[in-house]
């Protein structure tokens, strides 16, 4: 039997998303595409109009009331077998095919205008965000290529630290950030490129917010208060956000949100450190990580956690800075309760019996990162008036 003060929240919060767009900071399908065991990269041959073996496909869009969604166009640090540019590109190529493959139900997007425009007519927003800055190869011609091919943000770094720029997961060479990659700020800023610090090191973090002269964002990261993995975000920068304007999307990746997943994945980053210094074959390496993990099964994140989350993020850096970036079909586990993208409007009803008021569901669904893209734009129309593009060349990274 249905529990109607249940039913009564997940209905109030359909309501609230029938009348603000929700937007996802975070989405991984291209990657899962061109990754796929069957599609292989092949987009006719991942049907978005079936239910597919990922957490994403048009019905489920459909019902978790989604309005926009930023599509990553990632590639792993780790990617070696031809140059990340490349692969970037390719990367673009099949976000953009997706798009065009369902015109009746997404919709190219590349402003806040866009998104709204797109919501009241039916469609799904589709926007690009590039996930780790070694894609650059050190250029800000290369930069502004993505741009103009529809990337509208850049995640600073993924797991591994540039030339010019420290990553969370890995050592620090740069004490944050290196005169180059305070350029890649200010060319961002002034392309209107938000500037998305997921993936980065603290000091990273730090030193973005005091050069940034638009406000940032955490595509998919969480409160490191609740959860001391390197990957979240700690209360010193949360509290920091408002004097930037900016937003904490928060993710929904388990060991991001649990602490018995957050010692789980640091108990297996250790087995992964331990079998590349034993083995040198990778598939050796591979498949002694998989008994590992057969062995010490992940323990579950739930649905409340991410939401726990959210209140934090809220109580600390206030109502105007939280958002939501699920990094659907970029993690094999998923909260209980957050199985795929259908499940959004289960979250909203979370908050609405914990107390939460009509005004801040609106800005966490999609108000706050609407003006965060409006003050990115407005503001790479000032720089742009007064700021001519810099050189192309990045030999400044290693200053």
């Amino acid at each position: 039997m249905s529990n109607p003060e249940t039913d009564a929240a997940l209905e109030h919060a359909r309501r609230i998303l029938r009348e603000t767009p929700l937007v996802d900071g975070h989405n991984d399908l291209a990657w899962t595409i061109r990754e796929d065991s069957v599609s292989r990269g092949d987009v006719d041959a991942y049907d978005l109009r079936e239910t597919t073996r990922g957490h994403t496909d048009l019905a489920r869009l459909r019902r978790g009331q989604v309005a926009a969604q930023f599509w990553s166009v990632y590639v792993p640090g780790e990617y070696r077998d031809s140059g990340f540019a490349r692969v970037q590109l390719e990367q673009i190529d099949i976000a953009r095919r997706v798009i065009a493959k369902y015109p009746d139900q997404l919709a190219p997007a590349l402003t806040a205008a866009d998104i709204e425009r797109e919501f009241a007519r039916g469609r799904i927003a589709s926007l690009l965000g590039a996930e780790g800055g070694h894609v650059l190869e050190n250029s800000l011609g290369t930069l502004r290529s993505y741009y103009d091919l529809g990337v509208r943000y850049l995640t600073l770094t993924h797991n591994v630290t540039l030339d010019w720029a420290d990553a969370a997961l890995d050592s620090a060479r740069n004490s944050g950030l290196s005169p180059f990659g305070r350029d890649v700020i200010r060319e961002m800023n002034r392309l209107g490129m938000l500037v998305d610090l997921s993936h980065v090191s603290p000091a990273v973090m730090s030193q973005a917010l005091d050069i940034s002269e638009a406000p940032v964002i955490f595509s998919h990261s969480s409160a490191r208060a609740l959860v001391d993995h390197p990957r979240n975000v700690p209360d010193s920068i949360l509290a920091r956000l408002p004097a930037n304007g900016g937003i904490v999307m928060v993710t929904f990746v388990p060991p991001f949100v649990s602490a018995e997943a957050a010692l789980w994945d640091a108990a297996r980053r250790e087995r992964e450190r331990e079998l590349a210094g034993a083995l040198s074959d990778p598939a050796e390496r591979t498949a002694g990580l998989a008994e590992w993990e057969r062995q010490h099964p992940p323990p579950p994140a739930t649905l409340q956690q991410v939401a726990d989350h959210i209140e934090h993020v809220r109580r600390v850096a206030g109502p105007d800075h939280v958002g939501i970036g699920s990094d659907f079909d970029g993690i094999t586990q998923v909260p209980r309760g957050l199985e795929d993208v259908s499940r959004f409007p289960e979250l909203f009803a979370e908050l609405i019996r914990r107390g939460w008021s009509d005004e801040d569901l609106r800005k966490l669904a999609g108000q706050n990162l609407l003006r965060v893209l409006r003050a990115a734009e407005a503001t790479a129309a000032r720089l742009r008036a007064g700021r001519p593009a810099p050189p192309a060349s990045g030999e400044r990274s290693k200053a």
